[in-house]
């Protein structure tokens, strides 16, 4: 059984690699190599690495890759994509490329409103509560002006502040819920920040309010936090084209594409075993560029798939609609991004995709990121109506099952060039690596 370890965090990296050693890997020297090598050579950049977090041991990497041709409100773009799986950034340069010749992607934001509450308990009567809090409205904004006024020259700070009662959910219960502008930054220490401060003043002034009995002063506050769930902080992207300009094979023409199109994505709208891994796509070119640019894909999942699940059943995020011969598909979700702040100024990937971006603010990157949704989606649905989502992705994940087997580049050459023309399958690679090693 391992050993309780104390102090842990306080041990030089060199001393946990060999703490981890000794009693998890039997002293293998493999293991502490395999950390070594992704290292970075630059003392100083791996110095960076090594303070993002805490107890870091090594580097773990993903692939950083580029999605070209994205035409995005008349503007082209190549974007930045952190991501493993195989088949995600070829189908989204693939959707890119199809929609760039019939009028790209067209994105808006429709608002940035993010929201942080005080959570707290009340034992007493609620129309004092209320009273009591239209008095100390003004203090608590007060309480924080030197906290917004950075913030404010920028165009942020706290939009507003509500006293809501949740007593009919939890005995006492009740919510300070407050709207916040973080502008370019996702804004999640301004916002705990000031709820913190909102919390402090609320129980001193509760304190010395002369209408309150000994109980009704002591309120207590239960945990000040933000939410990430953010349905004011909206995008929406859409491509639109003539059915003519869709698609067509010999099963399919471009009505009937369209038709199934629609009927895919309905589909998701209805049915909750669809709509997860609908949406699971969809998530997967959002939370590429999420990570590429420095920022919490964590939350940003969150908050998808609770807006997802907001009328009460977990639905799809994306629409598809046909009208006067012409086929809309479009996405609305909340994306609380940040482009100043955090990893933004600091990782010096993040910095890279940011330029290849051309240094958007936070609603334009809002837009991108959408389309990456809007674009993955788009391939997903076309792989799945027309030659089903197998043949691509197992043409991408070809490499991966190559590299398993540890294939020379003879190899690989033989056997690309094999199944450029048969089905991938795992044991079907198999078969031909045996027979080429034979």
């Amino acid at each position: 059984m391992t050993p309780v370890v104390s102090g842990f965090s306080k041990l030089s990296k060199a001393d946990k690699i060999k703490w981890l050693a000794k009693h998890h890997f039997n002293d293998d020297q493999n293991a502490v190599d395999t950390l070594v090598t992704y290292w970075n050579s630059d003392d100083g950049l791996q110095q960076l690495h090594d303070e993002f977090t805490e107890n870091t041991i090594s580097n773990y990497y993903l692939p950083f890759s580029v999605a070209p041709n994205f035409l995005i409100n008349n503007k082209r773009y190549t974007l930045p994509m952190a991501i493993e799986e195989s088949s995600v950034v070829a189908a989204a340069s693939k959707a890119a490329k199809f929609w760039q010749t019939r009028g790209g992607f067209k994105a808006e934001v429709l608002s940035t409103i993010k929201v942080g509450q005080v959570h707290f308990t009340y034992n007493g009567k609620p129309e004092k509560l209320q009273q009591f809090f239209s008095i100390i409205k003004p203090k608590l904004l007060a309480s924080v002006s030197h906290m917004t006024k950075n913030m404010e020259k920028r165009g942020g700070g706290v939009i507003d502040i509500e006293l809501r009662d949740k007593t009919s959910e939890i005995d006492d219960y009740y919510q300070l819920h407050c709207t916040f502008e973080t502008v370019d930054a996702m804004g999640a220490n301004f916002i705990n920040s000031c709820l913190e401060q909102f919390a402090k003043t609320m129980t001193t002034e509760a304190k010395e309010h002369h209408d309150f009995s000994a109980t009704e002063k002591d309120i207590e506050i239960v945990m000040s936090i933000l939410s990430n769930y953010v349905p004011q902080c909206l995008v929406k992207a859409s491509v639109s084209c003539n059915i003519k300009d869709l698609p067509s094979s010999p099963s399919l023409s471009p009505l009937q594409y369209a038709n199934k199109f629609v009927r895919a994505v309905r589909i998701a709208e209805v049915e909750p075993y669809r709509a997860v891994t609908h949406n699971k796509g969809i998530m997967n070119g959002i939370d590429a560029v999420v990570l590429a640019t420095g920022n919490d894909f964590r939350a940003i999942e969150a908050g998808a798939h609770a807006y997802a699940s907001r009328d009460g059943k977990y639905t799809s995020l994306t629409h598809a609609e046909i009208q006067n011969e012409m086929l809309t598909f479009s996405i609305k979700l909340p994306l609380a991004l940040g482009t100043v702040g955090g990893l933004t100024s600091l990782h010096p990937l993040v910095k890279f995709a940011l330029q290849l971006l051309e240094k958007p603010n936070a609603k334009k990157l809002m837009e991108i990121t959408a389309v990456a949704g809007l674009a993955q989606n788009f391939a997903a649905i076309n792989s799945l109506i027309t030659t089903g989502i197998q043949q691509g992705h197992m043409k991408m994940h070809l490499m991966n099952i190559l590299n398993q087997f540890k294939a020379t580049e003879n190899e690989k050459k033989q056997l690309i060039k094999y199944f450029e023309t048969n089905a991938v399958t795992h044991s079907e690679v198999v078969t031909q690596i045996e027979k080429l090693r034979a």
